[in-house]
């Protein structure tokens, strides 16, 4: 039996027949399933009104809140899963670390991680720490019925480079010199961050996500060596840790292209693909035993609705030999896309796909 099998004499659950969990377990579906990263919210007209004077991770800590804007683009473009509303850095926040999200910067760290003292902050997230989450998890399981939810939380990698650079970086100059300088400080900060995104992906599985997808927006900066080195083992826990509840795990990272293989190996069921590499390449990289998740060009969607769809039949002809493929974007939503481009979007794999 397979980590993403439902265990015997576990009575089936109402997503589990669902296209995108059949995808995820390598199994025939009746079309190939579609959802966004970033489709909750940024470029639908209703996400900006119900945020409106909310700051962002206030507005991750309001269970009602978190629902109805995790709900609106299932209502919307129909997608096959839904994506919990959140941000990597709320189990951070959750336990402690003071940082806000500053709109047009991304998170900022008041005092980042540079010396083993600067450890200190990062103490063990328990369930009551996010008691909003399993409550809007309660909340969204009950309206989504037979669609499944996404859990997610950012990869150790990409929140100790938060950490460490104190904020978004171009270089991860600061995060590559403690790697390099220092690495059992940095296997130290990581093997805590990996405890920490372990914890708050279970909160998330028990309340009742379907499946979790595990996001390293910024591990592409590495080289595979030193992802195998300084990276690997932490995304491995996580994986690990998560394992026993049976429900898919997606790897996630941009730019990472020559790091499919190691992302796999991390522990995955499904590995996302950006745009950069196509579908088949990928998979030959990745190898067998894993499904696909990916890999339109966002910026794509900004083109006429024949273009898109040319270029979305380009994804599916890739991703015809798969075991099992998710149609995703490359990388999130745009803030400034036509929410109507991508239900179009979505009907357009669905009927291009339909067995």
């Amino acid at each position: 039996m397979s980590a993403i099998d439902r265990p015997k004499g576990q009575p089936p659950t109402a997503t589990y027949d669902s296209a995108f969990l059949k995808a995820c377990r390598r199994e025939p579906v009746p079309h190939t399933p579609v959802w966004f990263m970033r489709q909750a919210g940024r470029s639908l007209p209703e996400y900006l009104k119900v945020r409106e004077g909310i700051p962002m991770l206030e507005s991750c800590m309001r269970p009602e809140l978190v629902a109805e804007i995790t709900l609106q683009p299932v209502r919307r473009h129909e997608v096959d899963a839904a994506i919990y509303f959140s941000d990597i850095v709320v189990p951070l926040k959750a336990i402690g670390v003071d940082l806000d999200i500053k709109p047009g910067v991304g998170p900022v760290v008041e005092k980042p991680i540079r010396t083993r003292a600067d450890l200190d902050q990062l103490r063990a997230l328990t369930p009551d720490d996010v008691r909003y989450v399993t409550e809007a998890i309660g909340l969204l399981t009950r309206e989504l019925g037979p669609t499944p939810l996404i859990g997610f939380a950012g990869a150790p990698f990409t929140l100790a480079s938060y950490l460490v650079e104190g904020g978004p970086s171009r270089n991860h100059e600061h995060t590559k010199s403690l790697m390099y300088g220092d690495p059992q400080l940095w296997a130290d900060l990581l093997d805590r961050l990996a405890d920490i995104t372990a914890a708050f992906l279970k909160v998330q599985i028990e309340a009742g996500a379907s499946a979790v997808q595990l996001f390293d927006s910024w591990v592409g900066a590495l080289a595979p060596a030193d992802y195998r080195r300084s990276v690997l083992p932490a995304s491995e826990k996580v994986f690990r840790a998560v394992e026993g509840y049976g429900v898919p795990r997606i790897h996630f990272g941009v730019g990472t292209g020559e790091l499919l293989g190691l992302m796999g190996e991390a522990g995955a069921d499904v590995v996302g693909v950006d745009w950069r590499v196509p579908l088949d390449e990928a998979a030959r990289r990745v190898g067998p035993g894993r499904a696909l998740q990916g890999n339109l060009d966002p910026a794509v969607l900004f083109a006429p609705t024949e273009v898109v769809e040319e270029k979305a039949q380009e994804v599916l002809d890739a991703a015809a030999g798969l075991e099992g493929h998710v149609f995703n974007l490359g990388h999130g939503v745009l803030p400034s896309m036509d929410p109507d481009a991508l239900t179009r979007l979505v009907e357009y794999v669905h009927e291009r796909s339909a067995r």
